[in-house]
């Protein structure tokens, strides 16, 4: 049987590939013991691999998809090297996208990147850091951290660092000072180019991309449910929003009628006050799991 060789990202991300995977309705086991977790569909063999040397394993065949950001696609320059299917939005705490910031410290004097001239720069994303810099004519030292970047620049190892952050809460609980961003990079999804032309291969990718998406824009939806006067339906109607209309259905007392939407899940809160002032009874808020 073919099975397709999907990578996903050990770390960090980990934790919220595998919640995101089991809402598009894929159950992944990792194990504690080794890095081939399991997952109820025969067709897909799961690696667990950093973020960092994914794109590498995807553009060498080793996996034929995988995910990972698209800051280390960059810092590999595997642009070509992968088929990029898509971006995820989702990332470890939030929705929201990644950015790679240029910190230092709060009584440093640089204020922007070309007082980094001839000055020491730490950071994991070394070839990229390096590639930016040149670019614009300035010349620093870039080197690799191994980890507690932060420290480095507070101890004054390092003139400044390159960082990833959400928030910059981090940063700044350090006592740092964020100079610029350099790079803002979300969950991508990449596959290998021979994958892609493989037609079994590339249904599977299809199929896959599609529910994690599906997925991701159900988390920002709801369905609501409520029964509405039928003197007093298009005032309630007037009020909801939908993806093409909101489902009404007729109730056997003929003065009354069922009403069905899905609204985004940021307008409910408001929106239920708003409906029952306008006559709808018995409202309803349900979950989605995937919206298509």
């Amino acid at each position: 049987m073919s099975a397709l060789k999907l990578g996903l990202p050990k770390g960090s991300l980990e934790q919220a590939t595998i919640e995101l995977f089991a809402q598009a309705g894929w159950r992944i086991a990792p194990s504690s013991r080794n890095y081939f977790p399991t997952i109820d569909d025969p067709e897909i063999v799961c690696s667990l691999v950093r973020p960092q040397e994914m794109a590498r394993y995807v553009a060498d065949g080793t996996l034929d998809m995988g995910l990972t950001g698209l800051d280390w696609i960059l810092e590999w320059q595997c642009e070509e090297k992968v088929a990029q299917i898509g971006t995820l939005e989702y990332s470890k705490s939030s929705n929201r996208p990644c950015r790679w910031v240029l910190a230092t410290r709060q009584d440093s004097p640089i204020q922007r990147l070309e007082d980094l001239q001839g000055k020491r720069i730490a950071t994991e994303l070394e070839n990229f850091t390096r590639r930016h810099l040149e670019e614009r004519g300035i010349h620093a030292e870039v080197i690799f951290s191994w980890g507690a970047t932060e420290a480095k620049v507070v101890e004054g190892l390092v003139d400044a660092i390159v960082e990833i952050t959400e928030t910059g809460s981090t940063i700044r609980a350090h006592g740092l000072r964020i100079v610029a961003d350099l790079l803002e990079t979300r969950t991508t999804i990449i596959a290998n180019h021979e994958a892609v032309r493989n037609p079994w291969k590339k249904t599977k990718i299809d199929q896959i991309t599609l529910l994690l998406n599906a997925a991701l824009t159900a988390r920002h939806k709801a369905i609501l449910k409520m029964n509405v006067p039928v003197a007093r339906s298009a005032e309630v109607l007037a009020l909801l929003p939908s993806l093409q209309a909101p489902t009404i259905n007729p109730l056997s007392d003929p003065e009354w009628q069922a009403v069905e939407t899905v609204v985004d899940r940021s307008l409910v809160r408001d929106l239920i006050w708003r409906l029952k002032q306008a006559g709808a009874v018995g409202i309803l808020e349900y979950d989605l799991k995937k919206v298509v």
